[in-house]
């Protein structure tokens, strides 16, 4: 698979390589319009793929829409990228409000939703069944409650356990630790949030988020083993208060209302990579910087490489804002969230600013 890069020109045979190849590199980019079928799709789209002659390419659904054509039911070009189908949302809502919920299904089939369908969603976007999310979500609900100071007797039966012992066979074999003796352990608790650039994998303690990801990016399962490792902490689906902020505070963003974020961040790496994060939060909104500027912020005028590769290791974008750092020639680098993203990130910065300059 060929990698997107921001000074290649999108010829129509790299657009039909990128579609033959099924390639995420490409998301945002261009939509792929077939001729005889009279829809257009992503360029990762799964459905069986038409001839050369066949296909015309635009840069956005808003011309392919004008030209014609209609969306597929296959990848849904109108949605944001991996977002979330609206009736997962309404279950994951339902666990929010109350963690002892027990779906079976029996009851998925009775609100319409089929079994198979959203067991392989969980599957694919959670590497678990939506019966073991239940249990996870029910688990580090009930570890939040004793860390609180909650007895294990009525958290287990308040948790809709029928029995002791079930509960301290649930609790061990997701934490690893008996209830008794979890008040050492520590949790970080994971969950999606869905954005206009697509869906993000966010994590926090009680003290604020510690990580904010693409659930497209290719380190992401790497960037949560470390995470777990350097926090000595497992990772479990659940509720955390910092989470509403969060999306409160994105979607103001993206809607152009806000420039800084408030929400507390946890932020651990070596003493070197907190320098670079800490200066990467430095950045004004609208403007950027090149590596060799950031190298300097921190006295740091030889290590160009080396905060670049700090830049890289950074694991809550946006907030942390390593999308504004580009080349010293003013051309966009890597970025982990694809360049894509990175483009549309800056552009929509320097819009906004300049939108409020003039008004």
């Amino acid at each position: 698979m060929f990698i997107l890069n921001s000074e290649m020109k999108l010829t129509k045979d790299i657009m039909y390589k990128a579609i033959m190849e099924k390639n995420t590199a490409f998301e945002g980019v261009f939509f792929t319009a077939v001729k005889t079928t009279g829809i257009f799709c992503r360029p990762a789209c799964t459905a069986r793929k038409p001839k050369m002659e066949n296909v015309e390419f635009f840069s956005s659904s808003k011309e392919a829409i004008l030209k014609g054509y209609r969306p597929c039911k296959v990848c849904k070009p109108l949605e944001n990228l991996n977002e979330t189908p609206r009736y997962i949302k309404e279950l994951l809502e339902e666990l929010t409000l109350d963690p002892t919920l027990k779906l079976k299904d029996w009851d998925l089939k009775q609100r319409g939703i089929e079994p198979y369908t959203l067991r392989r969603w969980f599957l694919k976007n959670h590497g678990m069944t939506f019966q073991a999310y239940q249990r996870m979500y029910r688990i580090n609900s009930a570890f939040k409650r004793i860390k609180n100071g909650e007895t294990v007797t009525a958290t287990a039966f308040d948790s809709g356990y029928e029995s002791l012992s079930g509960f301290n066979d649930s609790f061990k074999s997701i934490l690893g630790v008996s209830a008794s003796k979890s008040k050492s352990e520590q949790v970080i608790t994971a969950t999606r949030i869905e954005t206009p650039l697509g869906t993000m994998f966010v994590c926090a303690i009680e003290k604020g988020i510690c990580l904010l990801e693409f659930t497209d990016r290719k380190m992401l399962e790497t960037e949560l083993k470390n995470l777990s490792k350097t926090m000595n902490a497992i990772i479990l689906q659940g509720y955390n208060k910092h989470f509403k902020t969060l999306e409160d505070q994105l979607s103001e963003y993206f809607a152009g209302e806000r420039k800084t974020f408030s929400v507390p961040l946890v932020i651990q790496g070596s003493d070197f990579q907190n320098d670079v994060w800490e200066q990467l939060q430095t950045i004004p909104y609208g403007t950027t910087r090149s590596y060799k500027e950031q190298s300097l912020c921190i006295n740091k005028p030889n290590a160009i490489r080396a905060v670049a590769n700090a830049n890289g290791m950074n694991k809550i974008s946006i907030l942390v804002p390593c999308h504004r750092v580009i080349g010293s020639d003013g051309k966009l680098t890597g970025y982990g969230g694809g360049l894509w993203r990175k483009k549309w990130l800056l552009e929509m910065e320097e819009k906004n600013l300049k939108n409020q300059n003039t008004m």
